[in-house]
């Protein structure tokens, strides 16, 4: 099931990993495996994936991120199947990221013996363009009756959906606007214009999906592989400087 209606999905390079991922939730719908559960084995996923940078195991790193990126899919599949959408799932599954790439970078910092500078710099950019990328898509999914959980504005404690309790999803989205808000409120002022834009063309959309994290884990993968760790980091501080480039075209676009 898709987070957008038909005629309005995209080609989205960030999420390669949902074929898989819907074979996945469909073996698991009359389980009782839940979303949760899913997402807590990404979250176990990616901390071994660490642990093979850490031993230069780098093939297993990297199939471990895409490993990481299908289950990422899988949980979200598996919400919709059983009707059971959730702010705790929403929430754990962001939270979960923003943990594992800090772990990701900081053991690449380690194995590189690089500047913790630069390597905070592209934790930085590496969380903005993730932003930017959810910002628009969010956009999209509120405005063409998709998937609803996520909102564009994060501001406020959302009410539980049935089956979740309200403290759980009060201590998770406190957890989630800590480390998210303000990336939120810098792309936010960067493109406060986008929420009323009116186009969002497809091409354009599966472009700025390079800055979904399923992309950057995979280019990861591809760099770990290619022994090409030491720019890792300094990759992302340049790829950065995209972000700017996608808000002036979507802006252009919407002139």
């Amino acid at each position: 099931m898709s987070k957008l209606p038909k005629k309005h999905r995209f080609v989205d390079l960030s999420d390669y990993g949902r074929p898989a991922g819907k074979k996945i939730a469909i073996l698991l719908k009359n389980t009782s495996a839940t979303p949760i559960h899913i997402t807590l084995s990404f979250l176990v996923c990616g901390i071994v994936a660490t642990i093979c940078i850490l031993l230069q195991y780098y093939w297993a790193a990297a199939v471990l991120l895409v490993l990481k990126s299908i289950l990422d899919a899988a949980d979200g599949e598996l919400a919709r199947l059983k009707k059971t959408p959730s702010y705790t799932g929403r929430y754990l599954d962001s939270i979960s990221d923003i943990i594992l790439n800090i772990l990701l970078l900081a053991t690449i910092w380690y194995v590189t013996e690089g500047s913790v500078f630069f390597t905070i710099l592209a934790l930085f950019g590496l969380q903005l363009q993730g932003t930017l990328y959810n910002y628009y898509y969010v956009i999209l999914r509120n405005r063409f009756n998709g998937d609803t959980t996520s909102r564009v504005f994060e501001t406020e404690v959302p009410k539980a959906m049935a089956g979740e309790k309200q403290q759980h999803v009060t201590l998770l989205f406190n957890i989630y606007h800590f480390f998210y808000g303000p990336f939120d409120k810098i792309i936010y002022r960067l493109d406060r214009e986008a929420v009323k834009g009116k186009e969002l063309p497809k091409w354009f959309m599966t472009t700025v999906s390079t800055f979904g994290l399923g992309f950057q884990l995979l280019i990861i993968g591809g760099m770990l592989v290619f022994d090409l760790k030491d720019y890792i980091i300094p990759f992302f501080i340049g790829f950065s400087l995209l972000i700017f480039i996608f808000i002036g075209m979507r802006r252009f676009l919407n002139r």
